[in-house]
């Protein structure tokens, strides 16, 4: 079965002002549609033709061989767990056992919204901010470069902020920090955050 474009998971004009449904007719529409393409053309008549997405990640991460199928294969998962990172209305702050982890583990929410902010600032070029279980079950921000995931690190993700330029480009030209500055205050979705931390128990 080949790959196919997900829908987003709410109208392309929902997270408005803070993210263009123009925003969206290039990200959604153009960029992630791309990497689906690029992916079902690489899978055709490979050994890995029908396995997940996952799978697939994990199969080719690291094999210069087969840069290509990662990173198809990686950009597909991540865009469609950045639009499942946020929501109409987002931001706020999480309840909860989330809650009590981001404060144990980072020592307020505020603290966390600093690393994470900091992390995609200074993700140089093109990459991710993510929220994640690392070692020994202990939440951590980590950034990753171009298509890399942490789960290739064994690490579970929890949230993710595109920080490639075409994510908010048309909406934020050059200031990145105001876009994750945006993406924690008023788009972030806590819910699919703390669904993903009890998954991973």
């Amino acid at each position: 079965m080949a790959f196919e474009l997900p829908a987003l998971p709410y109208a392309k004009d929902a997270l408005e002002p803070h993210m263009s449904a123009n925003t969206f007719d290039f990200h959604h529409g153009k960029h992630h549609n791309t990497y689906v393409v690029n992916l079902n053309g690489l899978l055709d008549g490979s050994d890995l033709a029908g396995k997940s997405l996952e799978e697939i990640i994990m199969a080719t991460a690291g094999d210069s061989s087969k840069a290509g199928m990662f990173n198809n294969a990686a950009q597909v998962w991540n865009h469609t767990f950045f639009w499942n990172s946020m929501k109409p209305n987002g931001g706020g702050a999480p309840s909860g056992d989330l809650a009590a982890k981001i404060d144990a583990d980072f020592g307020s929410l505020d603290a966390f919204k600093d690393a994470f902010k900091q992390a995609g600032a200074t993700q140089f070029g093109s990459g991710w901010a993510w929220l994640v279980v690392g070692d020994g079950g202990k939440l951590e921000v980590v950034k990753t470069p171009n298509a890399e995931n942490p789960m290739t690190q064994g690490k579970t993700p929890l949230l993710t902020c595109d920080v490639w330029e075409h994510a908010y480009y048309l909406d934020y030209q050059n200031r990145r920090p105001d876009f994750l500055a945006a993406f924690l205050d008023n788009l972030v979705n806590w819910d699919f955050a703390a669904e993903n931390l009890a998954n991973a128990g």
